[in-house]
């Protein structure tokens, strides 16, 4: 069982690199492009890092291209995402331009093409036994949830999607995932939820 869980690593990691290296080289002009957009619009810094959790939880920094200003009222904390969300911003969210950067992060070998999206670090001990299983594959940048709703759905329907990722993964379900992936990005659905810019916080089940 151990080789053969091995084995399913290895062909995970050939196939993202794979495909990762192409979409790299390939879509590199529109990465120059945006990153001189963003540095006119929003300046420095022009990606957006954060530490988020990784295979078995481990910590890296995730990159995406900067969306939202840093606005701040007038008791010197950040205004609400949708406050801060600029029409460029706005427009690469829903064209998902912002994740391009997160191709570097599958190259290194942080993410997989395919996986449970990589969440905050302070939500690790929000989570149920159950739930916390969506971290025994590496984050992906599309995945199972992603294709089933994206952020219109609720933080427990998209955990249980994520799971059965886990329970179900094969070479040929990554292949569909990003196919239907494609297909979702050109409809533009499931960007965010209603009267939200941006997924809403994760504070535990049963916990307003």
């Amino acid at each position: 069982m151990k080789d053969k869980t091995q084995h399913c690593v290895a062909c995970k990691r050939v196939f993202d690199l794979l495909l990762s290296i192409p979409v790299l080289i390939l879509v590199s002009p529109v990465i120059i492009v945006v990153t001189l957009l963003v540095r006119m619009r929003l300046g420095s810094p022009v990606f957006f890092s954060q530490l988020r959790p990784g295979l078995h939880a481990r910590p890296f920094y995730m990159l995406k291209f900067r969306t939202m200003t840093n606005a701040k009222g007038s008791d010197g904390r950040l205004l609400l995402d949708d406050k801060r969300m600029t029409r460029l911003g706005n427009f690469m969210r829903k064209t998902s331009i912002d994740e391009l950067p997160e191709f570097v992060n599958v190259f290194k070998g942080d993410m997989s093409l395919v996986g449970p999206r990589p969440l905050l670090m302070q939500y690790l001990d929000r989570y149920t036994p159950e739930q916390a299983r969506r971290h025994e594959v590496k984050p992906g940048i599309t995945g199972w949830a992603q294709i089933h709703g994206r952020n219109a759905l609720t933080w427990e329907e998209k955990f249980k999607l994520d799971v059965w990722y886990v329970d179900n993964w094969s070479l040929w379900l990554d292949i569909k995932i990003i196919a239907m992936t494609i297909w979702k990005i050109l409809q533009r659905e499931g960007i965010s939820q209603p009267g939200q810019a941006t997924m809403e916080e994760f504070k535990g089940i049963g916990k307003p």
